[in-house]
């Protein structure tokens, strides 16, 4: 699994906002200057993230973009899922139930699910308002 910069740049854009939350809508410019990514790039990622009820948006003189809730009601996991997809290690375990005809007699397929789990609970675990305070979280997770 790798993290495309779709994942990333959401991830950052969802930090940026909050950082500089002063209840006004920012431009995208703005975070497209601050993050150092292209403003044409960053729209489709805002745009996911808007039809998704994430950020909300105004258009036209004093429009942009801001949270649609409070930094620490967002998780990376959910924020990553939504820009990249679910987490899944192996392709049957895209689609909940699990409709695999091999699935009754896989001997790994324990194994995935399990790796599955962890990944989830991981980021699940990290709010956008962690990130911004900087604590070193990272350490505090036990497998």
């Amino acid at each position: 699994m790798k993290i495309s910069t779709k994942g990333r740049y959401a991830v950052r854009v969802m930090i940026d906002l909050s950082e500089h939350n002063s209840g006004k809508y920012i431009p995208l410019m703005d975070i497209a200057e601050r993050q150092e990514i292209s403003e044409k790039y960053l729209e489709s990622i805002v745009s996911v993230l808007s039809k998704n009820d994430y950020l909300l948006s105004l258009r036209g003189k004093g429009g942009g973009y801001k949270l649609a809730r409070q930094p620490e009601e967002y998780t990376v996991g959910e924020i990553l899922r939504l820009t990249e997809g679910s987490f899944a290690p192996v392709a049957c375990l895209e689609k909940k139930p699990n409709k695999c005809v091999k699935s009754p007699y896989c001997k790994t397929l324990k194994m995935w699910e399990g790796f599955e789990k962890v990944i989830n609970e991981y980021f699940d675990n990290i709010t956008i308002a962690d990130l911004l305070s900087n604590e070193n979280f990272i350490d505090n997770y036990v497998i």
